[in-house]
């Protein structure tokens, strides 16, 4: 039976980069770095959390956009906030690009989406407290 998500993979053309915005800027924490016979396996996680990203090298891949009818499909990665209009200050502060001036208020909750070095978009949420 399956048990959990180990990885997600998000194509990145520069992995060096990539770790930079998402350490750096996002402050996910670098797991698994080797070199192996298919290249690089370079891994990111939220702290206290057992699923990782995986920064796979992959140019033509990179930052490919989604669209679903007339709008953009949520970004390859979602991630979720406890205070979200806090730590989009911070993150704001560190460099990371929003497509937004502000997070946005939804029925689900509170949404605002970065885009990474590549590209790729980032979702980030907070859930609506009950």
């Amino acid at each position: 039976m399956l048990t959990t998500i180990m990885y997600v993979t998000i194509y990145v053309t520069d992995q060096d980069r990539a770790l930079e915005f998402y350490t750096e800027r996002l402050g996910l924490e670098k797991r698994i770095d080797f070199s192996g016979p298919d290249g690089r396996f370079l891994t990111v996680g939220v702290p206290d959390s057992p699923v990782q990203i995986l920064l796979w090298s992959h140019a033509a891949a990179a930052g490919q956009p989604g669209d679903v009818g007339q709008h953009a499909a949520p970004g390859p990665l979602i991630l979720e906030s406890d205070d979200l209009r806090k730590d989009f200050e911070i993150l704001r502060r560190r460099g990371v690009v929003f497509e937004e001036w502000e997070p946005v208020d939804y029925p689900f909750g509170v949404r605002v989406e970065a885009v990474d070095p590549d590209g790729n978009r980032v979702s980030l949420r907070q859930r609506r407290k009950p």
